[in-house]
């Protein structure tokens, strides 16, 4: 009796160790790596990222971040063949004029990491309308960029100017006075790099500018119907259309007939142009500050703000950023929109610190609008750029290359006398009004 009493509970012991040996195996402890973010970035090597990366993942050991960075000509096409196979990155960056075409392949950021209200609080007024829809976040910006005037400070002195030009009027009498031909009429010294399309940096960028700061509104309140070429009726003086006032101010500086001309087809690229001196001033972004000095680092040239319509109540800039956002098909969508906070708007105890590392590492202006004094103070040479961007602008674009395209035909098309100013206007609005229906089906 005592032995069958001893065999039972052998037996029952055995059991109880087979069971427990099972559900060790069939529910394994928590491993070292339960989340992977695959981060897919632009323009930043993996170092502006590492010390980021390392600090977030000591704070959440159970997340790794993998950080790739990828080439622009090829961006495009990989991310959209990515998610449309669902092997996309968790994290990837668009440009802020491609939201209407990526809105539906964004994971929206949770209203309870960051609200719209503090959004808007935190970060410059062209992130929240580029990026905010229907009470929706749908990218964070690091930093944001702004078209600039760059200017020779030599070619400037040499024609007796102490000054770069502050309103497009003051820009206008300088092309004269800087301009210089030969003989035969042939620009010799250009005033500016303005006037054409193909050989001049970001001109459809240019033109833009100028109709917003004209008052064009560039699509309708829907987005449905591009309205740059509409008439508008001012309360006084007469009925006129900014973008046609726009084109054919920016054209006239390549048309020999006119007092302003200073620039053609045949010149060199603007950047080029520029830092050989044939030109005395150009309109860049902040990052073209560096490939000046890396050109031509004996240049004497500086940077002022661009130049507004003169007695204008408001500023009016152009923008030029991207964005960080979470793929719709990302299973860790919570922490990537964490991870993407973490760097712009934490940590808690020190707000704004992890971008001015950022920031430190990438030269580039703030996205963010408290941090404006404290980079001014650390970084003047990028003081204009970051002034602008309080008072920058943007336009909701359905197809950003293929705008471009347009926007540089319209250009040409009025330069070489294929079209006067209201067919290329004309045609250029109903361009992209084609894109943006095709966009919408």
């Amino acid at each position: 009796m005592i032995i069958k009493k001893k065999t039972f509970t052998i037996l029952i012991l055995l059991i109880l160790l087979t069971l427990i040996s099972t559900s060790f195996k069939i529910c394994p402890g928590p491993s070292k790596t339960e989340i992977e973010l695959v981060f897919w970035n632009l323009w930043d090597d993996s170092d502006v990222y590492e010390s980021l990366i390392k600090d977030y993942e000591k704070l959440n050991s159970g997340v790794k971040i993998k950080y790739y960075k990828q080439t622009y000509e090829d961006y495009e096409q990989n991310l959209l063949e990515a998610l449309a196979s669902d092997e996309g990155p968790d994290i990837f960056s668009i440009h802020h004029t491609w939201m209407p075409r990526y809105a539906n392949k964004i994971s929206p950021l949770p209203q309870e990491l960051l609200t719209v209200d503090e959004f808007e609080n935190l970060f410059m007024d062209v992130a929240s309308f580029d990026l905010i829809k229907e009470e929706k976040i749908y990218g964070i910006p690091f930093s944001i960029d702004t078209l600039a005037l760059y200017y020779n400070k030599d070619l400037l002195y040499s024609a007796e100017l102490a000054e770069p030009p502050k309103t497009w009027k003051e820009f206008k009498d300088q092309m004269e006075k800087i301009t210089r031909y030969d003989e035969a009429g042939n620009i010799v010294q250009s005033g500016a790099a303005i006037g054409t399309a193909e050989n001049i940096n970001r001109s459809p960028d240019i033109l833009s500018l100028l109709m917003l700061q004209s008052g064009a509104q560039m699509t309708n309140e829907q987005n449905s119907e591009a309205t740059f070429d509409h008439v508008v009726h001012p309360a006084k003086g007469e009925p006129f259309s900014p973008g046609e006032v726009a084109l054919k101010f920016y054209t006239d500086f390549a048309n020999p007939t006119k007092r302003v001309y200073t620039w053609n087809p045949r010149m060199h690229y603007s950047i080029d142009a520029f830092y050989e001196q044939l030109t005395a001033m150009m309109f860049n972004y902040s990052y073209h500050i560096q490939t000046l000095y890396n050109k031509a680092r004996y240049l004497n040239f500086g940077v002022t703000e661009m130049p507004q319509i003169e007695e204008s109540p408001v500023k009016v800039n152009y923008a030029n950023y991207w964005a960080q956002t979470v793929s719709l098909r990302s299973k860790h969508s919570l922490q990537a929109w964490d991870f993407l906070l973490y760097i712009a708007a934490g940590p808690k105890e020190n707000p704004g610190n992890n971008l001015k590392t950022y920031l430190e590492n990438t030269y580039k202006p703030t996205a963010r609008r408290d941090l404006v004094n404290w980079q001014k103070e650390n970084y003047p040479s990028l003081k204009v750029f970051i002034n602008q961007a309080l008072t920058a602008r943007s336009w909701e674009q359905a197809d950003t290359k293929e705008i471009d395209g347009i926007f540089a035909k319209m250009i040409e098309d009025v330069v070489l006398g294929k079209a006067t100013v209201g067919e290329a206007l004309k045609r250029g609005a109903a361009e992209v009004t084609v894109l943006i229906q095709k966009m919408k089906k």
